[in-house]
Formats: structure tokens, C-alpha cells, sequence
């Protein structure tokens, strides 16, 4: 009887010892994970149409956002939501108090104004929308002379003349290859293209020789800054080398 009792007893003081044990290294992981893991550093890459202050902001966005572990368990848990022009955001830790953000932003090449809808459809480089919106983004060019009536998120542009999406499509990828995306593309009534940078015009003409005539387009550019007129590339042919520009 004396012993039963005993052995209770040593059994009753090795599980307070050990529940003493465990809030104790409870108490220790909650005060490393309060006063080490705190954000002090946001480092954003991949973003372009953003600022990595902006970004900032929509990843460390409640008030426990100061801690880092916190943000990292939160968005593996979820994601960032749904961001305008963004296809997804991927958030690390490269220290207790580092925050990484990876931003993959869709790849706009340009934008129809729908008057329908009184928003811009901005479109990829398959010619896909891939977003809709009423703000007009700096440095993704304007596209007129052709219209789209009605747009489907996530489906192809309607244009009515698929030459013309062929045309525009090869060109804004050429142009985004060499840095070059203009204001404006504008589509005459024989449908060949102008673009627009600032003061400076330049006549594309029919898509033969495209490649090289953006490759010339990028070497002349520069040196037209200042000016204002219209540059002449649809004349150019491997054979007639001279571009003309018309200053006003």
C-alpha cells in the first residue's frame, strides 16, 4: 500500500516536472519568436510596375506584421490576395529580420481603351487580357486606330482584322526586347503602325524587315531627344538604307 503510494507520488512529481519543463521551452520558442523575428528589412525583386515601397505595403498589411515569422506563416497559409497586374507574390525569409518578396507581374505589352466598359484591357504578348482596369499604366503603350468593342478577361483580343493582332504582337515584342515600348502605337487606315515618343513619331510601315528596322530604331532614338517630328522607317529595306527624319 505504502509503496502504491510512493510510486504515485513519483509519477504525480515526474509529470508536474515535465509540464513545468514544457511551458518553460514554450516561454523561451514565444520570447525567441517575439523579440528575434522582427521585420526590419524588406527586400522586393521582379517588380516593375510597382515600387517596392507599394508592394511593401500590401505584404506587411495588419498590425502583426511587424514579425517576421508571422508574415512568413501567413502567407504560406494564404496568399497575397488579389493584386492588380500581379500573377502572384512569394514571400521568405533570407534572416529573422529580412522579408523577401519574389513579385511576378504579368506581362502587359500594351492596352485598348473599351468604351463599354470605360476601362483599359491590357493584354499579353499571345494577345490574352489579362487585365482590366480604369487606371492607364505608365510606359505600356496606348493602342488606337483599331478598336475592340467587348473584351473576356483571360480570352484573345476580338480585334476584327487578325493581321493586325499578328502585326501588333510581333511588334510590342520586339520593342519590349530592346526597351523601346513607345506612348502610343497608332494603326493608320492602311493599317500600318506609328509610334509615339513624346514629340517624336516613327512611321513603321508593313512588318517586313521589323526586327531590323527596331534595331536602328534603337541606336537613332537617343539622339533624337529634344526634337520633334516624324522618323521615316517605312522606307527602309536592306537595299535602301537611308532614314529619313522630318523635323517640325
Amino acid at each position: 500500500m505504502i509503496r502504491e503510494q510512493r510510486k504515485k507520488k513519483r509519477r504525480r512529481k515526474i509529470g508536474l516536472t515535465a509540464a513545468l519543463i514544457l511551458l518553460m521551452l514554450l516561454a523561451i520558442a514565444f520570447l525567441i519568436v517575439w523579440k528575434v523575428f522582427t521585420v526590419e528589412n524588406v527586400v522586393v525583386e521582379g517588380n516593375e510596375l510597382y515600387s517596392s515601397e507599394q508592394i511593401e505595403q500590401l505584404v506587411l498589411n495588419d498590425e502583426y506584421s511587424w514579425n517576421s515569422l508571422y508574415v512568413l506563416l501567413k502567407y504560406r497559409i494564404r496568399d497575397t490576395g488579389k493584386v492588380p497586374f500581379v500573377d502572384t507574390m512569394e514571400v521568405t525569409l533570407d534572416d529573422p529580420h529580412t522579408v523577401h518578396v519574389l513579385v511576378y507581374e504579368k506581362g502587359i505589352l500594351g492596352c485598348f481603351y473599351i468604351d463599354a466598359i470605360g476601362q483599359y484591357a491590357y493584354f499579353d504578348k499571345d494577345g490574352f487580357v489579362v487585365e482590366t482596369s480604369s487606371d492607364e499604366i505608365e510606359d505600356v503603350p496606348k493602342i488606337t486606330g483599331v478598336t475592340c468593342d467587348e473584351v473576356v478577361l483571360y480570352e484573345k483580343l476580338p480585334l476584327d482584322q487578325p493581321d493586325v493582332l499578328n502585326n501588333l504582337l510581333s511588334l510590342t515584342q520586339i520593342l519590349k526586347k530592346y526597351d523601346l515600348l513607345p506612348q502610343e502605337i497608332h494603326y493608320d487606315s492602311s493599317l500600318k503602325p506609328t509610334l509615339t515618343y513624346y514629340g517624336i513619331q516613327v512611321s513603321i510601315g508593313s512588318d517586313d524587315y521589323l526586327s531590323q528596322k527596331i534595331v536602328r530604331l534603337s541606336a537613332i532614338l537617343p539622339q533624337l531627344a529634344g526634337m520633334y517630328g516624324t522618323l521615316h522607317l517605312d522606307t527602309w529595306t536592306p537595299d535602301t538604307t537611308d532614314i529619313v527624319f522630318d523635323r517640325d
